[in-house]
């Protein structure tokens, strides 16, 4: 008898067709949307710096690139927000755009490591340094390859040695390279700082005691929350960030200033943020939970702060807001069981 047609996957279907049409290469269009959503479309909700879909198209005060990808597709806004097959369409011709202003010809595009500076721009920085961390975590996909299942089916990106051309990019600093860590409260942390229009200067613990640590969920990726906060236009920041698939910490606010990410307990508070979105657990990595823990346990030892629930709570337990994070999929005993080592 015949071989039966393999089913019908409408995600793994329209990365096809959308690299195909725009002439962007098919795993690094999937690798891209991987880092930013892990293929998630949140049901059309934004993340926190306003990115819709899959792809991540962002409508916000100083980023229009939903706005720019609803031009290049002539689909209406409100298509590219919920039609997972729409954003892929976006994000591949925004890519595309980003190639073409680059000079990229036919036979450079079918390179995926001449678009390293291309994704560089699409993730839509403040920062040349952030811009690399972005493209950076494209490449290191691509490298060890995608398989996820998505709520349309599965999509894979077989391993692959690519060499990213960085192009100026290789001059700017590599925030994941070892550095000394003079400026930071946290030893294990890099430093990069928050635009001072997201946080309020202080002079804790003297002018007000740091007795609560609260655990936040971005709502974005490592590299856009990073960014976020640099935007003057957030008027939101935290004191750290903690990447999802290695634990990797980014300082942006001293501790001894009020970051902006719990209303009523700024004052009081040390403010974490973890990659990924409260309703994909697939963000929360045993490697994150880890290096979250340890972040937790010195804040807490050095300012004295009992290691337990009371103290340390979820941004959905302090007073006064609206924010459900860090959410049912965050494990909450496995995460005390590492802060009290």
């Amino acid at each position: 008898p015949p071989a039966s047609a393999a089913p019908a996957d409408p995600m793994a279907d329209a990365f096809a067709g959308s690299a195909a049409t725009y002439e962007v290469p098919r795993d690094l269009l999937v690798a891209l949307a991987y880092a930013e959503t892990h293929l998630d479309n949140h049901h059309g909700a934004p993340s926190a710096s306003g990115g819709y879909g899959v792809m991540h198209l962002v409508s916000n005060p100083t980023t229009h690139t939903l706005e720019q990808a609803a031009e290049l597709t002539a689909a209406p806004v409100e298509t590219l927000k919920t039609d997972d097959a729409a954003n892929i369409a976006g994000g591949a011709a925004l890519l595309r755009a980003h190639a073409d202003r680059l000079g990229l010809d036919a036979t450079a595009r079918k390179d995926p490591g001449k678009w390293y500076t291309a994704v560089a721009r699409y993730g839509n920085a403040t920062s040349p340094e952030v811009a690399r961390l972005y493209a950076d975590t494209v490449y290191d996909l691509l490298a060890h390859g995608v398989n996820t299942a998505a709520p349309s089916g599965t999509v894979t990106v077989a391993p692959q040695a690519v060499t990213p051309d960085r192009g100026a990019y290789a001059q700017t600093p590599d925030l994941n390279a070892p550095r000394l860590a003079a400026a930071v409260d946290y030893p294990a942390a890099k430093w990069v700082a928050a635009s001072s229009s997201n946080y309020t200067v202080s002079n804790r613990p003297t002018s007000n005691a740091i007795d609560r640590i609260v655990i936040h969920v971005t709502q974005g990726s490592y590299a856009g929350t990073i960014s976020w906060f640099q935007n003057p236009a957030a008027q939101v920041s935290a004191h750290y960030v903690v990447r999802s698939s290695d634990g990797d910490v980014t300082q942006m606010v001293r501790e001894k200033d009020r970051a902006w990410h719990a209303r009523d307990w700024n004052s009081r508070s040390v403010g974490i943020e973890h990659e990924g979105y409260v309703n994909d657990a697939s963000w929360f990595t045993d490697a994150m939970y880890r290096s979250s823990a340890a972040l937790t346990r010195n804040v807490a030892d050095r300012y004295g702060i009992p290691k337990d629930r009371t103290h340390i709570v979820g941004h959905v337990e302090v007073p006064g807001n609206d924010h459900t994070d860090p959410g049912p999929n965050w494990d909450w005993t496995r995460y005390m069981q590492y802060v009290n080592g």
